[in-house]
């Protein structure tokens, strides 16, 4: 394979295929897609809720108190203000979340945990550990492990941090 920098210009689609760089990002990719599939229907099916609204529940686990603006919520997961919105609503009506008033803007509203969100993102938290071992460390060598999670946090910085902010 050798170094990713060192390889040659692309000059057929059947280089641009077969590229080192691209397979390797469509390998990472195809991986997520396919680990988010199966850690998020194990999640579906054990606690009723969906991948996207657990990510929201850690976002406002993390958060705390006093909670988080549609906007910071949105902006977490790459949402739209309006999709955080929907997303927000269907959560309150299942209990999970409440709107509360701002404590530092008397007009704003801020998304928290209520008590069912708290259970339930504790109770998704520990299916989902036992998951992401079975299918996400499991197969790798134990040596490689520790850097691979550290070098996804990398990534992921990196990545969130070239994103322009959503309106």
């Amino acid at each position: 394979m050798g170094e990713p920098d060192a390889h040659r210009e692309i000059t057929t689609a059947r280089e641009a295929a077969d590229d080192a760089l691209v397979l390797a990002f469509g390998r990472l990719q195809g991986a997520a897609g396919r680990l988010e599939y199966i850690l998020g229907r194990r999640i579906e099916e054990e606690c009723g809720i969906s991948h996207l609204m657990f990510e929201v529940l850690l976002i406002l686990g993390r958060a705390g108190e006093p909670g988080l603006s549609m906007r910071a919520i949105g902006q977490e997961q790459v949402l739209s203000t309006g999709g955080a919105t929907r997303l927000v609503d269907r959560m309150e009506a299942a209990g999970l979340v409440r709107r509360v008033t701002d404590p530092d803007d008397r007009r704003g509203r801020l998304v928290t945990l209520t008590p069912r969100g708290e259970e339930t993102a504790v109770r998704a938290s520990r299916l989902h550990v036992e998951n992401i071992k079975r299918y996400f460390l499991e197969p790798l060598p134990a040596t490689h492990r520790e850097r691979f999670m550290e070098d996804l946090r990398i990534l992921s910085h990196a990545a969130r941090d070239s994103l322009p902010l959503l309106p």
